[in-house]
């Protein structure tokens, strides 16, 4: 029998077979795969430049009909990769108002739910190696400038 997913496979040039790589994903890689982009000031606080999205998030919409728009994300949709945010809707033919499912991609977070304090330590964890990695760097570099002067 085939396997339908693997985690050895590195990467495909092929639109089909990413998607089918995206598509028959376990579920707690899918979870991952939901990130989103983040503003200027969060990257700056943080070091990084996306992180995955969880309920309670306040995001800017990118793309679409409501581009500019910000919301907090009331429900996350792992299974189907959609994201919906809080007061974006669109009125049906009956008079109804639905929410409006967004692909995570098209999403920037402005600010992050400071309820989880296990995520907000990861990330303050994350940031303290890499500015650790760069002090490294930067070591080396001083270093190898002195070897040349000399």
């Amino acid at each position: 029998m085939e396997k339908k997913f693997s985690l050895s496979w590195k990467a495909s040039k092929q639109p089909r077979k990413q998607r089918k790589y995206v598509a028959n994903a376990p579920i707690h890689l899918k979870r991952k795969m939901l990130s989103s982009n983040l503003s200027k000031e969060l990257r700056k606080k943080f070091g990084k430049r996306s992180i995955s999205l969880r309920k309670g998030d306040v995001v800017r919409i990118l793309r679409g009909k409501f581009r500019g728009k910000t919301g907090k994300i009331t429900k996350i949709e792992t299974k189907n990769f959609k994201v919906y945010v809080e007061g974006i809707q669109i009125k049906k033919r009956d008079g109804s108002k639905v929410n409006v499912k967004l692909n995570s991609s098209n999403l920037q977070i402005i600010t992050i739910n400071d309820e989880d304090k296990k995520r907000n330590m990861a990330l303050q964890k994350e940031k303290k190696t890499e500015e650790k990695k760069f002090e490294k760097i930067i070591k080396k570099q001083k270093i190898q400038e002195k070897k040349n002067a000399s």
